[in-house]
């Protein structure tokens, strides 16, 4: 699953490649002018690639990190 910046700025991980994450985890965030935005695991899996550098700018809808989701209970 790929998580992407809502909008431009900059971009600050708050997990690392091959780290676990639970659904609400933050994984990182985007600032830009005064605002920042947290980007929260959607699902539970493990960071599979960061596709941006730390305090990097990143474009709106930029691919910032992708997660493979952990299998769901019965599957």
């Amino acid at each position: 699953m790929e998580i992407c910046a809502p909008f431009a700025g900059i971009v600050h991980f708050s997990v690392k490649a091959g780290q676990r994450v639970e659904v609400g985890d933050t994984l990182a965030s985007v600032e830009a002018v005064k605002l920042e935005a947290p980007l929260l695991a959607p699902v539970p899996g493990v960071v599979s690639a960061l596709s941006a550098e730390d305090f990097s700018d990143v474009a709106g809808g930029d691919v910032l990190l992708t997660i493979d989701a952990a299998p769901q209970e019965g599957q």
